[in-house]
């Protein structure tokens, strides 16, 4: 049984600035997030798109890929729109108390196993921080992404419209099983820095936009995979 509450905050203390297998990782040094405020999660493309268009990626039970502070990703999704569509950061601008917040970039490298642009475009990572408390609120994984600008490098502070790149179609694979446009999607996922962050159940074919809210960071659930 893994002591969520508290592992986060240990490895908060003692974790420092890595390189691993390419992948850029900020160690955070604020303290644990106690206070149970939360940041909207939006869908991580402007303009329109579409929740688990098929029905395969439910995040009640979606594959989840990517670590952060030594614990598996809470949740996960894919959100579809044709290739060309500008992806941002998922956060929202201020928590439930209207605290600021900020975003950073945390990992930026390739998102499949191999390596390989090709297989399925860059991971980009972010963490999204209460500027009045200085509390880290929850990270967020994006994948498959392309065309990502030559400023999107870890350290940087992105804002809510800040283009991270575009959706792209990569060749198929085990890492990316698409087979014409219709497929094209963002790989999302989502963890809280301290307990769970959750997402908001709709069903699989949802039309959506760029201000619907998809899930909260910072909130206090006990356990991956609840809905809000």
């Amino acid at each position: 049984m893994k002591l969520r509450h508290l592992g986060r905050a240990v490895i908060a203390t003692i974790a420092v600035g890595i390189m691993a297998a390419g992948v850029a990782l900020f160690a955070p040094t604020a303290s644990a997030h106690e206070s149970g405020h939360t940041v909207n999660v939006f869908p991580p493309i402007t303009g329109a798109s579409t929740w688990d268009r098929f029905g395969h990626s439910p995040p009640s039970s979606h594959h989840r890929v990517f670590y952060n502070w030594g614990y598996l990703n809470d949740w996960s999704v894919d959100i579809y729109r044709a290739p060309g569509a500008t992806v941002v950061s998922p956060f929202g601008t201020t928590t439930s108390a209207g605290n600021p917040v900020s975003v950073t970039v945390v990992t930026v490298a390739p998102g499949c196993a191999t390596g390989n642009l090709a297989d399925g475009g860059y991971r980009i990572g972010l963490e999204a921080r209460d500027t009045s408390t200085g509390d880290i609120l929850a990270r967020a994984d994006v994948m498959h992404v392309t065309d990502k600008p030559a400023d999107i490098v870890v350290g940087a502070t992105v804002g809510p419209w800040t283009p991270l790149g575009t959706t792209g179609r990569f060749r198929y694979s085990s890492c990316y099983q698409v087979n014409g446009d219709s497929g094209v999607h963002i790989h999302l996922e989502v963890i809280n820095h301290h307990r769970y962050s959750c997402y908001v159940y709709r069903d699989s074919g949802t039309e959506m936009n760029d201000l619907t809210v998809i899930g909260l960071g910072g909130s206090h659930y006990s356990g991956p995979r609840q809905s809000c």
